[in-house]
């Protein structure tokens, strides 16, 4: 089966989803144009786009609408060429116009699972559930007659475990989007023992289409980008933890929040991104992860107590962020949730006496932003953390131990045949997560 007759029919599993709706947005365009291309003229291209929300399924028009508007706007000289033979097609906003009906008209939104049975390619986007993405697949395969191959966007789950659970032998892999699917490049590609070899090359003729950029990750649970942050992120409540002895825990919160954004130049601190991703992921994902993990224990009882409160961070529907471990105005962190008064605290309140505490930052900082346009980046970098591990500044022993602390992490990874080499470890969290330098480094030393 040719690249063009595998993504002739194509289901997407959870497509109202964040995930899935950004992968079949990506999808339907892919489709769209290979649709255009004079020798697929008479082709029938179809996107089946499922979930049992009929709420979400009904929003998925405007929002592809939406974006396709502005990759097209973006792409009017190579439309044009497109339909040339369009007599009736003269202006560019006629063109454009016509380009994101061709998208839409792709699409199938329905709640009926039963449509994929009809499908070569499925995405899977449903909830990080080992237990529900067996169940489904496994539904699916038994009813198709297609040989269908499976790309789950499981960011946690092994591939093997589905594979063998779901019988799936060499026609499942992991193919993690990250988010937003529209607008980050990465993409890990995760394999196993049995995947034939042509899934994996269309796997990278799909990717390249996308313009991803694709990381192999072996098939340990967590993968190389959360394998990285949930222990990362594990590191920082311990840390928090510890300064709870000596400060309240919203201070220790804001604390840490500050030198993990601040001190190791990142574009929000470990707590905004919890909450970016949600307590209750991070509860699940750690789940996931802990039984494959002999020698540590990737479990939080911070993360459990935070969930028995009802506070669980995450993103509503319109990508507003839901208040967390921090409260958000306008996107912005103001205060920190104090479990003992079941309250948010504003920093208003705290953040003079926990910045005094921190002490001044160490000489050569730079602001997360004015880093990734910096031209000599790692002499900056080389400087400001030699200033870091010199000063006996609170705040900088707690980012010198920080770094050290990701540093160990991504070399762990490596070691432990996670990731290949400490190139994709850097790669995965420059380009997933926009760290402003990679992980494994000398800085740090």
């Amino acid at each position: 089966m040719t690249y063009e007759e595998r993504i002739q029919n194509v289901s997407v599993l959870g497509a109202a989803g964040k995930m899935g709706s950004g992968i079949l947005l990506l999808t339907a365009v892919e489709m769209a144009n290979l649709s255009l291309k004079p020798e697929n003229k008479g082709k029938t291209f179809v996107l089946n786009a499922i979930d049992l929300s009929d709420e979400g399924l009904a929003g998925l028009r405007p929002y592809i609408q939406a974006q396709v508007r502005k990759i097209a706007e973006k792409q009017t000289v190579w439309l044009r060429s497109v339909y040339a033979d369009r007599a009736d097609l003269i202006q560019n906003g006629e063109i454009i116009e016509q380009y994101i009906f061709d998208v839409l008209n792709i699409i199938r939104p329905t709640t009926a699972m039963e449509v994929a049975y009809r499908s070569s390619l499925i995405f899977e986007a449903v909830s990080e559930n080992p237990e529900l993405k067996v169940k489904i697949l496994s539904q699916i395969d038994q009813n198709n007659k297609n040989q269908a191959w499976y790309f789950t966007n499981t960011s946690s789950v092994p591939i093997h475990l589905i594979e063998d659970k779901a019988n799936l032998t060499g026609r499942v892999l992991g193919f993690h989007f990250y988010n937003p699917p529209a607008v980050q490049k990465l993409v890990e590609v995760i394999t196993t023992p049995n995947t034939s070899k042509e899934m994996v090359e269309f796997a990278s003729a799909y990717a390249k289409a996308l313009r991803k950029i694709t990381v192999p990750a072996n098939d340990i649970a967590g993968f190389i980008g959360n394998g990285h942050f949930m222990r990362d992120g594990l590191h920082g409540l311990s840390e928090a933890t510890k300064l709870s002895a000596q400060f309240s825990w919203p201070e220790a919160v804001y604390m840490m929040n500050k030198v993990t954004q601040d001190y190791l130049v990142r574009p929000m601190g470990i707590f905004q991104l919890m909450d970016y991703v949600g307590i209750d992921v991070m509860q699940f994902i750690m789940k996931v992860m802990n039984p494959y993990m002999s020698d540590e224990t990737i479990h939080s009882d911070v993360i459990d107590q935070f969930m028995e409160l009802g506070v669980k961070g995450g993103q509503m529907s319109s990508g507003a962020q839901k208040d967390g471990f921090l409260k958000y105005e306008k996107g912005k962190p103001v205060a920190a949730y104090d479990p003992s008064t079941k309250s948010y605290i504003s920093f208003a309140d705290f953040a003079e006496k926990c910045d005094a505490a921190l002490g001044a930052m160490p000489d050569g900082a730079v602001v997360w932003k004015a880093a990734l346009r910096l031209k000599n980046k790692e002499e900056v970098f080389s400087n400001f953390f030699a200033n870091m591990k010199k000063s006996d500044a609170l705040g900088a022993k707690l980012g010198a131990q920080y770094g050290a602390r990701s540093n160990a992490i991504g070399q762990k990874l490596v070691s432990d045949g996670v990731a290949a080499n400490a190139e994709d470890v850097n790669t995965v969290m420059l380009t997933g997560f926009f760290h402003a330098f990679g992980p494994v480094n000398t800085y740090f030393d």
